[in-house]
């Protein structure tokens, strides 16, 4: 019997012709990617961009399709089995660091760009329904804040986590956001909310016992609060840093709660704010 022959994995062509229709999404990121505004979740025609070693390894491995990778021979060096590992028709453009931040119009010392497609945007009800513990965040637009956020209910919380993305939140998959989450935007399910706030009441009658998070001396103390009773899954809501949570958010959810502090300590950044609640809240899994 013949034996099947061993996957090659794809060509990896020399970059000679900037012009190339293929360099296309990579080029001049520092200014076209800040200008794209979330859509429902979609983005710039359903395209994201993994920057680095770490998150490339990330979207190598996730459900997510690599369309293509831009790649300095310095880190092909490094990475050259999991290039070999993409399907043989996956575009891998090699270019000195040079020739590579010409194209893409930023610093290029982390030597890898992979190009991965979003796919269908999920619903809500998809999302969360296998969740424990979902983040619900209401007009988060700072991309670290998003990243952290991210990273932390990775390390934090539960296996079986989400995210839901409420109005004016910024784009989880823009690079840094990913770059920031150590790639695990990859890895936990993801929504946005397309019904705001009758989304939170959503949650209520799935199950979820939502609690807003406010340095609000009236709340409930976050050690106070008792899960002993059901039901189990939990939803944290929490809002930009500075405004906090819109009344209408607040208005929606079955407990306001705060993080205790010392005195004259205003608050603390909201991702922050997270892990401290998801410690207190949530076992790991």
């Amino acid at each position: 019997m013949q034996q099947p022959q061993a996957h090659s994995g794809p060509t990896i062509t020399p970059i000679e012709n900037l012009d190339d229709p293929g360099l296309e999404p990579y080029r001049n990121q520092k200014d076209a990617w800040l200008r794209v505004q979330a859509d429902g979740g979609t983005g710039l025609g359903g395209l994201f961009l993994a920057e680095g070693e770490l998150v490339a390894h990330e979207l190598f491995g996730s459900r997510f399709r690599v369309r293509s990778v831009l790649i300095t021979p310095t880190r092909l060096l490094g990475m050259r089995d999991a290039i070999e590992a993409l399907p043989a028709s996956t575009p891998v453009y090699l270019a000195d660091r040079g020739i590579a931040e010409s194209i893409v119009g930023f610093d290029m010392h982390r030597g890898i760009l992979a190009l991965g497609e979003r796919g269908e945007v999920p619903a809500l009800d998809g999302v969360v329904a296998g969740a424990s513990c979902v983040l619900v965040l209401e007009g988060l637009s700072n991309h670290d804040n998003i990243g952290s956020l991210y990273r932390s209910l990775a390390a934090l919380g539960p296996a079986a986590s989400a995210v839901v993305l409420g109005p004016q939140c910024a784009d989880p998959f823009y690079r840094k956001s990913l770059r920031v989450s150590m790639g695990h935007v990859l890895r936990v399910p993801t929504a946005w909310s397309t019904a705001w706030p009758q989304d939170l009441q959503r949650l209520r009658e799935m199950g979820f016992r939502t609690l807003a998070l406010t340095p609000d001396a009236s709340a409930t103390a976050i050690s106070a609060v008792d899960l002993r009773c059901p039901p189990d899954r939990l939803a944290l809501v929490l809002g930009a840093e500075g405004p906090g949570l819109t009344e209408v958010a607040m208005a929606a959810v079955e407990h306001r709660v705060r993080i205790e502090m010392n005195k004259g300590v205003d608050s603390l950044n909201v991702a922050v704010s997270a892990a401290v609640a998801m410690s207190t809240l949530c076992t790991p899994g």
